[in-house]
Order: C-alpha cells, then sequence, then structure tokens
C-alpha cells in the first residue's frame, strides 16, 4: 500500500505542477483584466445606465407577449443542447435583459427602419452616423458578454453604447436600407475593442492602390537573349555594397524607432469580446461580403486579421451559430448560412417543404400540424418602438459639440454643421513624429459657404494656403493657392475654363512673371508668359496705388498647338515680343520629316527714331530663316503685312496683361472681403435654421 501510495504521489507531481502553471496565467490574466477595466476612460464621469428613467416606455418594454415567451423557451431549449454538444465552446448572447429588466431574444431588438435622409439609403450613410452619432463606452470586462442589451430607441436618446448597441442600431439601419446584414457576435483585437486607431493611417490619407499595367501578350514578339552574368561575381558585388553602403546607422536606428512604435503583444489577444455588421452580398447589388466596424463605420474585408473568430451572428429573422475552426480568424470562413455544417440555425426556415406525408388519419393530422409549427416557427415583430432622428438631431450628430480621432501621425477633427461661424466641417493635422508636435499640413472641409469654398490645404513648412472652391463662384474660381492675401506675393489661381470666353483653366503671378495657361481655345493657343519690370521709384514714393502705376511689360511670350490645318511653315508655335528692345521672333512647328525649324525675327532699326504707327521694314531689321517655305513668304510684302499684323496683336497683348493685372488685383480684393465676412448659406427647406437666422437679423 505504502508503495502505491508513493507512486500515485510520484505521478501526480506534474500534474500539480501544470495546474500550477495554468493558475498563475489565470491570476496574471485576471490581472491584466482589472488594470484594464481600471484605465478605461469615461467620457462623461458618473453616468449611470440603472439610473436612467423608464417609466415613459412602452409596455412591450416591460412585459413579453406569449409568442415571445415560447420565443425565449425555444432559446434556452436550444441552448442547453448546443452547451451539451459544444461544452468547450463559450456562451452564447442569445437573451439579455433590455432596459427595463425584461429577457428579450436579440433578434426582437432589431428594428428595421429607413429613416427619411438620403445618406442613409446607403451603407456609407448608415456606418458613418452612427459612429458619430454615439460616443463609444467599452464594454465592462473585455473578455464576457453584457448582461444586457438596451433598445436602440434608448440607446439614440443617451447617445452612447458599448459595441453590441452599435452594431444593433447599425443593423437596423441597414435592414430598413434594403441591405442583408446581420449583427455578429466574435472576437477582435485590442485596437478595434478599444477603438485604437492610433496606429493606422488616416483613411483620408490613403493612396489609392496603384493599377499594375498590362503586359504585352503577343507570344510572338521578339526575346532578345539576355547576357550572361556570373552568379559568384553578383554576390560578391553585393558584399561589397553591404560594406561599403552607407547609412548603415540610420537604417539601424529606423529599425529600433520601429520596434518602439509597434504595439505591444495582448496578454488577451482572441478573448477580447466585440460585435460588428456582417453583409452579406446579393441584395442592393453588394458584389462582396464585407464587414463594417460600428465604432469606426469602416469597410473590412472579412478576411481582415484584426477579426479573430465569430461565435454566432443574427438577424431580424433568425439565429445562427458558427459551427467552423476559427484559429486562423475569419479569414477561411464559408458565410453561406444555408450550410448546416458551417452554420447551425436556431429556427428551420418558413420556406422549407415538409417532409410529412399530406394524406393521413386525423390522429397523425394533428402530430404533423406539431411538427410543422416545430420545424417553423415565426419570429415575434419587434418590442422596439420606432426609431425616429429628427432633422436636428442628425445635422447635429455630436454630443459634445465635436469629435475628435487619433491616428498615426495625424489628428482628424469633426464638427456638426453650423458650429462654426466659417461652416468648418472637419480639420485633419498631419504631423512628422508620433508624438504629434511637429505639424507638417492641415486640411480643412467646409459646408454651406456663400463664397462655395469646400476645403483649405495649409502647408506648416512653406506656409502655402491652397483654397478650393465648388462651381457657381462669380469670379469662376476653382482653387487659389497663395500665401499672402497681398498682390504680387506669389499667387496661382485655376478657374472653371468651360465658364470662360477666352479658355483660361490657370494663372501664375508674382512681382516679375505672370503665366497663363488656356485650353480649347480656336487660336491653338495654350500657354502665355509675361515678364514684368520693376517700378519706378519716383512713382512709389509717391503713394501711388498698383493700379496707376503698373509695372513696365518687358517681354510677352505665346505659344501654341498645332494645327492642322495649316502648313507647318505658316503654324507659329512660338511667338515672342520682347517690349522693351523692340523686338519680335516667331518659330514655326515642324513637319515631320524636317529637324530644323523657320523662323521669322523683326528687329529694330538702329539710329532712327521709333514713330508711333509707323513700320518701318528693311532687310537690315528682318531676318528669317525658312528653308522649307515657298517664295512668297520669302517676298518683302508678306513679311511687311506680317509685321504690321504683329504689331496690332503686341498692342492687345499689351491692353490684355493690364486687364489680367486688374483682374488678379479683384480677386485678391474679392477674397479679402470674403474672408473677413463670412456667410453662410441656409437650404429653404431647413426652417429651424432659417427662423434662427431671422431671429438673429431682427
Amino acid at each position: 500500500m505504502e508503495a502505491l501510495e508513493e507512486t500515485e504521489e510520484v505521478g501526480q507531481a506534474p500534474e500539480d505542477a501544470n495546474s500550477l502553471n495554468i493558475s498563475d496565467f489565470l491570476d496574471d490574466l485576471e490581472a491584466d483584466i482589472t488594470a484594464e477595466e481600471a484605465s478605461v476612460p469615461s467620457d462623461v464621469p458618473g453616468f449611470d445606465w440603472t439610473s436612467i428613467d423608464t417609466s415613459h416606455l412602452p409596455s412591450s418594454y416591460k412585459t413579453n407577449s406569449c409568442q415571445e415567451k415560447e420565443l425565449l423557451q425555444l432559446a434556452d431549449h436550444f441552448l442547453e443542447q448546443y452547451t451539451h454538444l459544444c461544452p468547450d465552446r463559450k456562451p452564447l448572447f442569445i437573451h439579455p435583459v433590455n432596459e427595463c429588466g425584461v429577457q428579450k431574444f436579440v433578434s426582437t431588438t432589431l428594428r428595421p427602419t429607413l429613416l427619411p435622409f438620403p445618406e442613409l439609403y446607403y451603407w456609407s450613410g448608415c456606418a458613418s452616423f452612427v459612429c458619430d452619432y454615439l460616443v463609444m463606452e467599452p464594454l465592462k470586462c473585455p473578455i464576457t458578454l453584457p448582461s444586457s442589451l438596451y433598445s436602440p430607441t434608448t440607446i439614440l436618446k443617451y447617445q452612447r453604447g458599448n459595441c453590441f448597441d452599435f452594431t444593433v442600431l447599425l443593423c437596423s439601419l441597414l435592414l430598413g436600407a434594403g441591405y442583408d446584414a446581420y449583427c455578429v457576435h466574435g472576437y477582435a483585437t485590442r485596437e478595434v475593442c478599444a477603438l485604437d486607431q492610433t496606429q493606422e493611417v488616416c483613411p483620408l490619407l490613403r493612396k489609392p492602390p496603384e493599377v499594375p499595367e498590362e503586359e504585352d501578350p503577343n507570344k510572338y514578339r521578339i526575346k532578345y537573349p539576355v547576357e550572361p552574368q556570373s552568379k559568384f561575381e553578383l554576390q560578391q558585388k553585393a558584399k561589397e555594397e553591404e560594406e561599403t553602403e552607407p547609412g548603415q546607422e540610420e537604417r539601424e536606428e529606423e529599425e529600433v524607432v520601429m520596434e518602439v512604435e509597434k504595439p505591444k503583444r495582448d496578454p488577451l489577444h482572441g478573448l477580447r469580446v466585440h460585435a460588428w455588421v456582417l453583409v452579406l452580398s446579393g441584395k442592393r447589388k453588394v458584389p462582396e461580403t464585407f464587414f463594417i466596424n460600428p465604432f469606426t463605420g469602416n469597410h473590412h474585408s472579412t478576411r481582415d486579421e484584426c477579426f479573430l473568430g465569430i461565435e454566432s451572428i443574427w438577424n431580424h429573422r433568425n439565429y445562427w451559430v458558427n459551427m467552423q475552426d476559427c484559429r486562423q480568424g475569419c479569414k477561411d470562413l464559408s458565410f453561406d448560412l444555408s450550410d448546416s455544417i458551417c452554420w447551425e440555425i436556431m429556427f428551420a426556415e418558413s420556406n422549407e417543404p415538409s417532409q410529412l406525408p399530406t394524406e393521413s388519419p386525423e390522429k397523425d393530422t394533428d402530430d404533423t400540424e406539431k411538427g410543422e409549427i416545430d420545424m417553423s416557427f415565426e419570429m415575434p415583430l419587434s418590442w422596439v418602438a420606432r426609431i425616429n432622428v429628427s432633422y436636428r438631431e442628425y445635422e447635429n450628430p455630436f454630443s459634445q459639440g465635436k469629435k475628435v480621432i487619433l491616428y498615426n501621425k495625424a489628428k482628424l477633427e469633426k464638427w456638426a454643421a453650423y458650429a462654426n461661424g466659417d461652416g468648418l466641417l472637419e480639420r485633419l493635422t498631419v504631423y512628422a513624429d508620433s508624438d504629434c508636435t511637429e505639424e507638417v499640413e492641415v486640411k480643412e472641409w467646409f459646408k454651406h459657404r456663400e463664397d462655395l469654398l469646400y476645403m483649405r490645404e495649409v502647408n506648416k513648412q512653406t506656409q502655402l494656403i491652397t483654397d478650393y472652391f465648388r462651381p457657381g463662384h462669380p469670379l469662376l474660381l476653382k482653387a487659389h493657392s497663395y500665401t499672402s492675401l497681398k498682390p504680387e506675393t506669389g499667387h496661382t489661381v485655376e478657374y472653371y475654363h468651360t465658364a470662360r470666353g477666352d479658355g483660361l483653366w490657370k494663372r501664375f503671378e508674382n512681382a516679375t512673371e505672370m503665366t497663363e495657361y488656356f485650353v480649347g481655345r480656336e487660336d491653338f493657343l495654350h500657354m502665355r508668359h509675361i515678364e514684368l519690370g520693376k517700378r519706378d521709384k519716383k512713382m512709389q514714393t509717391a503713394a501711388i496705388g498698383p493700379d496707376t502705376n503698373p509695372r513696365p511689360i518687358v517681354q510677352i511670350k505665346e505659344y501654341f498647338h498645332r494645327n492642322p490645318e495649316k502648313p507647318a511653315d505658316e503654324d507659329i508655335e512660338e511667338r515672342i515680343f520682347m517690349v522693351i528692345d523692340d523686338i519680335i521672333q516667331l518659330t514655326y512647328h515642324l513637319e515631320v520629316h524636317d529637324t530644323i525649324a523657320s523662323k521669322v525675327v523683326f528687329c529694330r532699326v538702329i539710329g532712327r527714331e521709333k514713330r508711333e504707327d509707323e513700320i518701318f521694314l528693311s532687310r537690315e531689321n528682318s531676318v528669317t530663316y525658312q528653308p522649307w517655305s515657298s517664295e512668297k513668304h520669302r517676298n518683302m510684302l508678306h513679311l511687311y503685312n506680317l509685321l504690321w499684323e504683329l504689331r496690332a496683336e503686341q498692342k492687345l497683348l499689351k491692353q490684355q496683361v493690364r486687364d489680367s493685372e486688374a483682374e488678379m488685383l479683384n480677386i485678391l480684393t474679392v477674397r479679402e472681403e470674403e474672408e473677413a465676412n463670412i456667410k453662410l448659406s441656409v437650404s429653404m427647406y431647413n426652417t429651424a435654421k432659417r427662423g434662427q437666422q431671422h431671429e438673429a437679423t431682427v
């Protein structure tokens, strides 16, 4: 007996060691959970869900109908079978209590609703509204299910909730909009559960994926042999480059920084409970099944690694339990809900044909009816009251006035419409470091401005400001880049050229030059460059404005596209007017077979006084090189007529330059007035806002 007891003690020693290790792990896990619960921030201190007033709620919130009681009994029966057959699985989220302490089946908490706002007819609008309107509350314990699930109406009233509250509200809106949407109970990463986006790139900064160029599929093309190279020589060359490669220490420092920026290992990885929305393909022409994170409103692939597993899903008609292996996350899951091997359905679908015989005795008929009822249980109607969102609530979704989202080296701020006097809706600040101390760029988005400004970019390093305008501005502005609204300090203006008669789409001006770009002109002009001199110092000291003391025009250059209706030796490509030196130079286009362009230069006659409206032409002041042209183009009469036309063109061009300067001054004056007196437009259908505006003016 003693020997047997000793053998048993020896055999139990390893088990005791394993149990000690497990207990230590559980103690550490409990300590991590406790520390995390203690560090959970609260946006509204002292808010207590148990103190909310439920006396005004309808009777459906406080009691269960006979059909709902039968539903709960069937759910309990399903849960007993599930726990018996799958004892190692986590508990299902089936019938939590609502705000009145009454058990409600999760499918009946969904209330499909289509709200009367055009943006909420699409999944992106619904997701944006939910994530902006509600304030995120983390689960009390990150690895256990919540004990309650409140109605969407209560969540909307208090504008806050956990991931399950977000999901139920979003799914209700998606179902009302016609999507095949489902609530998902599963597991996700710490960043997703805690709404931590500091390691992610801001969606507004993500570059669109590059489309790879298609290779030439011609299999009959000539393949030239590749020059042979020695593998040994390539290896030796690579080793030498590694030894002599500069910046090795800098790369090592960058790697250390990257390691520091990586998030720490999560001891609760794979255990954190989360809820999100599943949208199946098919309805509303959805091409591919995808997830929606209700905290951010972002679209995710079903293969996204931040979603670690699924326990169950449900909609307003049924409940499904996932029977697939989730050790590799959700990337290998099948979302064919008709597959009974992958998904265990709680209630048989009502459209499934019964396998029982149609003709039978009376006794069998009763049994058949009972069997049909058991197979096709009809889900009760939702106990939730109708979801209503007023126009004022929809236009002002932020309960705290604004919303701030921190990304990797970026910060996004959001405001409600009309919250700011300048119409500011969003501001994105990009930083050079992860601590967000050094600003690199700021982007701002506006709405309802009468000057039609909708976006502004500010480069903090160069202080360059770029304003973007919607179509309809009185000055036809599309974009305006500047560092100061003072004249001649460097301005680039883009226009909606289709609304202009001259085809001008862009103009740049500073103190010494002006460049204009054209498109779609009948004369094929596409660029004009003007060099400007300095003003008279005596006139400047007399405090005369720039309009009465214009800058002298030094040179005007014009560039033309090829006109296919003209011969190349008659189609001008470049035209230069040297106004001060009184020189005109023409350069013509080239034909396909030509190598040197034809040129014509008209110079000033030295020693001869220039008279107004006088044209003096001789072989001394005209230089032509037209090797490809005919004899008529070399005729002096032809050159005289050409010079006469160019003099008239020069006079018109000088006036156009003065008009362009005056237009730029007018733009700066108007923009200064618009920025000094910003006005916001109000829709004629927004009666509440128009009433406030009328009261303010009275």
